[in-house]
């Protein structure tokens, strides 16, 4: 093995691999050589490889324990274990270790430190159940204005209560940036802050119609929470709040108060501000004490509100349903704060297949792997805890990339980075058995062998989408309700993909034409009414009725079973077109339905009766 191959493999790289259309790729050594420099190796020839090898560190040590379990590890000299809450406990060579409590520890001894992940060996599977998921941003009552907000989604999670759902999901809502142009959920500016978008600020919006106008609703929303945070006379809750937060919210209300001035995106900042440990940036810290405490006080505010909408679905089994997005925007707060956590240069991505014979980039920071175990993995930890202050499930976003993550340079095809996969989800059980919450990941794309096994093994759920489930190792026919796996939430679609009337009529058809990805528009809609004819003989959905629809989803053995909004609203158009941006109007679309006829619509009362009768036959509706 060369020292460019032998530096690429003690990185963890994975060059050689299939694509999403299983033919085999090789990415070239310009694309591993970027990769390198992004993780902070810059080697141009194989000398450089060679001494970069030499000089290579050991990467952080680290291994997962089962939690109260006697006897798990077992250190070969004198050590020493400082557990999560700071005690310490000591025992000589070769004595195991006590039972440890759930958590992220360290064990040292003279050889060097190791972090112990004890956690939960699986996760309890979530009590059968059906429930709604809808845009955030989409919702509106009364008149069809402005963006949602969190105080509707405590009203509609209410309504939904007495209807008999079982959990309400919604987008990811991360702080994002005050850009009327960047407004993706999952391109967020900090996965550990809440958006301000969603506040009920008292805002007065004057953009109406079918689709939000963010040019118009962000100045709104903003002069809102400015002209509010005026007339605050300070709250002791809020004080003791923002104390417990610590250094982490100081540095992201720094960084939003700069972007004020500067521009959301901090890479076109001055030198002297592209860094939190700047002296310019903490003399600015000094000297904006008040905007940095607008700032908090915006995201104290948003966790409230939030935290009162979670306070309004408890009674459901399971609550508000979140879902972290799989990475952050390169130029954002998370990034300006945590520099040494994200690789540079590189996007996340999805690699090539019949779909998209380029691959997808979706402009998104990756976690380095080193750094991410040198922190302990405390940066997921957060992350997810705090997504779980408010929900009982979780779903996580491209749950893949807990198992390999594709790395694209820039103009440059991709490769993969493998990742620790093990450590990544002991993490994930610690942080939902914490929280009493169950978890989902979308394991859909080019799935790697064992991951949905080592799901199911963590009680994870996976995620099965009825439009894609077909025999494809056999006839390619549509899987009948008997066939779904038990430990997932199936869905018909998701916010990428066409809604069921949509997806019926070949709406995303149409928009791909426009967009000149169609080579022979007949024949793709050709092949879509023979998926759809396909569909209903399976199904039992001839005439495309959504209650229909809806009885085979529930029909499944699947413990959760979600319906999209807009499918009780009857909209055929998405929510989202991946691979465009201003091409097609993604995040925008509100609801035909407000809230209140949302939750009062004949589609939901009718799914909601129908599961009670398939999934409980005896039971009197």
């Amino acid at each position: 093995m060369n020292p460019l191959d032998e530096l690429c493999a003690r990185m963890n790289l994975q060059w050689r691999y299939q694509d999403g259309a299983g033919r085999d790729r090789c990415a070239p050594p310009e694309s591993r050589r970027a990769v390198l420099a992004a993780m902070g190796l810059p080697v141009t020839n194989e000398a450089d490889a060679a001494d970069a090898l030499a000089e290579l560190q050991a990467p952080p040590a680290w291994r997962v324990a089962v939690c109260d379990t006697p006897g798990v590890v077992i250190p070969e000299a004198d050590w020493r274990l400082v557990l999560e809450d700071g005690c310490i406990e000591t025992g000589a060579g070769r004595a195991p270790l006590p039972p440890l409590p759930m958590g992220i520890h360290r064990l040292e001894t003279a050889e060097g430190s190791v972090v112990v992940l004890a956690a939960p060996a699986t996760l309890p599977a979530p009590a059968p159940a059906w429930g709604l998921t809808a845009p955030l941003y989409g919702l509106w009552e009364g008149a069809r204005t402005g963006a949602g907000s969190y105080a509707q989604l405590a009203r509609l999670a209410e309504a939904l209560v007495p209807a008999g759902a079982g959990f309400l999901g919604i987008n990811p809502v991360h702080a994002g940036f005050a850009d009327p142009l960047n407004y993706s959920p999952y391109a967020p500016s900090h996965r550990r802050r809440w958006s301000v978008l969603h506040i009920d600020a008292g805002a007065d919006h004057d953009d109406t119609g079918d689709l939000v106008d963010y040019a118009r609703v962000w100045p709104a929303q903003l002069a809102a929470l400015r002209a509010r945070f005026a007339a605050f006379a300070g709250d002791p809750a809020f004080d003791r709040w923002r104390a417990a937060q610590g250094a982490p919210l100081e540095d992201f209300a720094t960084h939003q108060a700069l972007s004020d001035i500067y521009g959301p995106y901090w890479p076109a900042w001055p030198e002297a501000l592209r860094h939190p440990d700047r002296p310019l940036v903490r003399h600015f810290t000094a000297e904006n004490a008040d905007a940095l405490r607008f700032h908090a006080w915006c995201q104290w505010l948003a966790e409230t509100q939030l935290s009162a909408a979670a306070d309004a679905a408890r009674p459901m089994a399971h609550g508000l349903y979140l879902d972290l997005a799989v990475g952050t925007h390169p130029a954002g707060a998370e990034t300006w704060a945590e520099p040494d956590l994200f690789a540079r240069g590189v996007s996340l991505g999805a690699p090539p297949d019949l779909l998209g014979p380029s691959g997808q980039r979706w402009n998104l920071a990756p976690m380095d792997p080193r750094a991410l175990a040198a922190g302990s993995f405390l940066a997921l930890a957060q992350t997810l805890r705090q997504q779980l202050r408010v929900a009982r499930l979780l779903r996580i976003d491209h749950i893949l990339g807990f198992e390999r993550a594709f790395w694209m340079p820039d103009d440059l095809p991709g490769l993969y980075v493998r990742m620790p996969r093990a450590a990544l989800l002991a993490v994930a059980r610690i942080e939902a058995a914490r929280a009493g919450a169950s978890l989902i990941g979308e394991d859909l794309g080019t799935i790697p062998e064992g991951l949905r096994a080592a799901l199911a093994d963590g009680g994870i759920l996976g995620c099965r989408v009825a439009m894609f489930e077909r025999d494809w190792h056999g006839d390619g026919a549509f899987l009948p309700a008997a066939r779904y796996d038990a430990h997932t939430l199936v869905s018909f679609g998701t916010h990428d993909l066409p809604t069921w009337k949509g997806w019926r009529a070949g709406q995303d058809l149409d928009w791909r034409n426009q967009l000149g990805e169609l080579p022979d528009r007949d024949a793709a809609r050709t092949a879509r009414r023979a998926e759809v004819a396909g569909f209903d003989a399976t199904a039992d959905t001839t005439g495309g009725d959504v209650c229909a629809l809806h009885r085979f989803l529930a029909a499944t053995p699947a413990q959760l079973v979600a319906l999209q909004a807009e499918d009780i609203c009857g909209t055929d158009q998405q929510a989202n077109l991946p691979g465009t941006v201003f091409e097609h109007p993604n995040w925008r679309r509100r609801l035909p339905l407000g809230a209140p006829d949302l939750a009062r619509a004949a589609p939901l009362r009718d799914a909601a009766a129908d599961f009670r009768r398939i999934r409980n036959p005896g039971a009197t509706i």
